[in-house]
């Protein structure tokens, strides 16, 4: 969506600008895809956030998110029914959000679409209620019901969805259709057919022309599986089209103008091969794509240092051999130590053993002035190796954040390189996880000012 998309050049990709996608007033719905765990919910919840406080009437449906983003949001729990979140919202902006409860959908389909005695009969059937509980696309199918429900109450000017995790990335846009197709298909043709035929001659067609699928069946499926299942197809008989009506419906919605998908992903292979995925799926599907939002990008305030000179540094101060700092130390601590020591006591950067010759047996107080205890007091050769160590340590560790970078860097210029013409948005890596309204806020903030690779 152009609205949404600044250029920078040629050589790094469009930035994409997440304010005026959501400023929009034709954008009516922002779907969030991609691999699971690259923080989809998170970034459906801080646009929401976001897009209230810029005057919009949101309302965030997100699917199983973690117990404490809906706490972040204000809410002790989400479900199937929007809830307003408070305190969120300016110039007359409004955030609703939801969890989706995939089986109560079902339930309220059943409900709208057959009489009061038929939904009872479907909803107390036990395949139905295995099917709405956990049957394969069951979930993304009622996404998309609860899409299309909210999309036709016009409560809210902005609906973001949160897809649910899925092993694959098609897995989003194809579950829909299969149960759909399954649904309306021929095998649950095939189970109607007899009680269509009625009378004698379904009987006969049951009897001759059943008898040997059914008796298979029934060994696959188990007696009472089969009639479970045959009850429910002749309950659901009159609601089978449906299905795939609205299943077609909500994806012309998907297509439709006011439409923005954000593919969101990790600086990681697997989550970036992942969007490329959709990226192309949505493409030959005719979707309209936003951008790419990439969340826990790894960034250094002090990048000038390469890992490479940092690890020498480190190897250096080990080793001893940027500089002899212990005798230019000694030299002041001999200075200060009064005359007695300057004049008969020798400081190298060996540290003193019994044989170490001296000119003077010093004093007792002499002593103690001249050799401290290395108890890491200010000043003492037992303090510089501690320091030292610890500013080995440092650049040891800035030398790992300096090669996260660039590996990342190189991942994202793969997946640049293969779709120069994607938007991007870069959100920097949080020390912790999300926890209220203010770390959503951040995250938007982050999202508005998102700064492709290579910018």
């Amino acid at each position: 969506m152009s609205e949404g998309v600044d250029t920078v050049g040629l050589d790094t990709p469009p930035r994409l600008a997440v304010d005026r996608l959501l400023d929009d007033p034709e954008t009516r719905i922002v779907v969030c895809c991609g691999a699971g765990g690259v923080g989809k919910t998170t970034t459906a919840a801080a646009l929401g956030v976001r897009a209230a406080g810029r005057g919009r009437k949101a309302v965030v449906l997100t699917i199983d998110p973690a117990r404490r983003l809906a706490q972040s949001m204000g809410i002790d729990s989400l479900d199937n029914t929007p809830r307003k979140v408070a305190g969120v919202g300016a110039d007359g902006g409004e955030l609703h959000a939801m969890m989706l409860d995939m089986k109560r959908t079902f339930d309220e389909i059943v409900e709208a679409h057959a009489d009061g005695e038929r939904a009872r009969a479907i909803l107390a059937n036990p395949f139905y209620q295995s099917l709405s509980a956990g049957f394969a696309g069951t979930q993304e199918y009622m996404a998309m019901e609860k899409l299309g429900q909210l999309r036709a109450r016009d409560d809210w000017d902005l609906i973001i969805v949160d897809t649910p995790p899925s092993r694959s990335a098609l897995d989003f846009l194809d579950a829909p259709k299969r149960l759909g197709s399954f649904l309306d298909g021929k095998f649950i043709r095939v189970l109607m057919a007899p009680a269509k035929v009625g009378g004698r001659a379904g009987m006969k067609f049951l009897n001759v022309g059943m008898s040997m699928m059914t008796g298979t069946l029934s060994k696959l499926m188990g007696a009472s599986l089969l009639k479970d299942v045959q009850t429910f197809v002749a309950a659901m008989d009159t609601m089978f089209g449906g299905f795939r009506t609205r299943a077609d419906a909500t994806f012309r919605l998907l297509q439709a103008p006011g439409t923005a998908f954000l593919v969101v992903a990790a600086p990681e292979p697997d989550a970036l091969r992942e969007a490329a995925y959709f990226v192309e799926r949505l493409a030959a599907e005719s979707m309209p794509l936003a951008g790419l939002v990439l969340n826990r990008v790894h960034g250094s305030g002090a990048d000038q240092l390469s890992a490479e000179r940092a690890l020498a540094a480190a190897e250096n101060l080990e080793e001893g051999g940027i500089v002899d700092q212990e005798s230019g130390k000694a030299g002041l601590r001999d200075t200060a130590a009064g005359p007695t020591e300057a004049a008969g006591t020798t400081r190298t950067t060996t540290p003193r053993t019994a044989s170490t010759p001296t000119a003077t047996a010093p004093t007792a107080d002499t002593a103690q002035t001249a050799n401290p205890p290395e108890t890491g007091s200010p000043g003492t050769e037992g303090d510089t190796a501690v320091v030292d160590r610890i500013t080995a340590g440092l650049l040891r560790l800035h030398a790992e954040r300096m090669q996260v970078i660039a590996r990342e860097q190189r991942t994202r210029d793969r997946f640049t390189s293969l779709h120069p013409e994607v938007a991007v948005a870069e959100v920097a890596a949080l020390p912790g996880d999300v926890h209220d309204l203010a770390g959503l806020r951040a995250i938007g903030e982050r999202l508005a000012a998102g700064v492709p690779a290579g910018a």
